[in-house]
């Protein structure tokens, strides 16, 4: 079977089922697991496919939200080397806004010892990596806790960040691009991702490249609100090119 016959035969599969994972696809087709992630990337690329960890869903699921484990071990190595280029971005002695986020986790985690910081957080899981940092303020924003996200939404959260203005924000995003922006899959969570930049002076959007292209049915603002994009180098150097004519730095880390 040509390549392109198995990836129809894979979308075929993806949108009877719901899903196709890897090792299936791999068991089905006689190839071996990379092949069937290269299959999966190509037709992601296309806009057929959405991937996930462990195989892809059917690109129409704008509401598709992946649980904060699932996030946690997706692209993990690529999230690790944006985190570590985001310390740069962090202010001496001033005021940063960590948005929820398995890559801003990430960062929040890799933070020195020696960092001077005030960090305001809606997010559970960054909050818990800081607390116990010695050279840090921490301010934790208040409201409903999202189970998926473990990331504080609704009025509570809005308000805060009505109150405050920050340096600059680290931000996450489930889907980004030049033509639907920065998306994620929940409403509430999109609100509070909007006001946060709105908070801030500098925006600095952390997204692996697998997130490029990628539309969810929440949008909380457009490439241009973006400062800096730090990615990885999977993010072709064309697409880098265009994004960084709309007006956005991009570094790949």
């Amino acid at each position: 079977m040509y390549a392109p016959e198995r990836q129809q035969e894979i979308l075929r599969l993806a949108r009877d089922g719901g899903r196709v994972d890897v090792v299936s696809l791999a068991e089905e087709f006689q190839v071996t697991a990379e092949t069937i992630r290269r299959d999966l990337k190509a037709l992601d690329r296309a806009g057929l496919l959405r991937r996930v960890h462990g195989g892809a869903i059917p690109a129409g699921r704008l509401d598709f939200e992946p649980d904060l484990a699932e996030r946690e071990t997706t692209a993990a190595d690529e999230k690790d080397r944006i985190a570590e280029a985001a310390l740069a971005e962090l202010p001496a002695d001033g005021t940063v806004i960590l948005d929820a986020g398995s890559t801003v986790a990430r960062l929040a985690a890799a933070v020195p010892p020696e960092a001077s910081l005030t960090v305001v957080t809606h997010s559970l899981p960054t909050a818990a990596r800081l607390a116990d940092h010695p050279g840090i303020q921490l301010h934790l924003v208040g409201g409903r806790v999202r189970h998926r996200t473990r990331a504080a939404v609704d009025a509570w959260a809005l308000r805060a960040y009505g109150e405050i203005r920050a340096d600059v924000a680290l931000v996450a995003a489930n889907g980004f691009s030049a033509e639907h922006g920065l998306t994620t899959p929940d409403l509430a969570e999109a609100a509070v991702k909007r006001a946060a930049v709105a908070a801030a002076r500098r925006v600095v959007l952390l997204a692996d490249s697998t997130k490029y292209g990628q539309e969810h049915f929440a949008r909380f603002g457009g490439l241009p609100d973006v400062d800096l994009l730090i990615t990885d180098s999977g993010l072709s150097p064309d697409d880098a090119a265009a994004i960084e004519r709309g007006g956005t730095e991009v570094v790949r880390a």
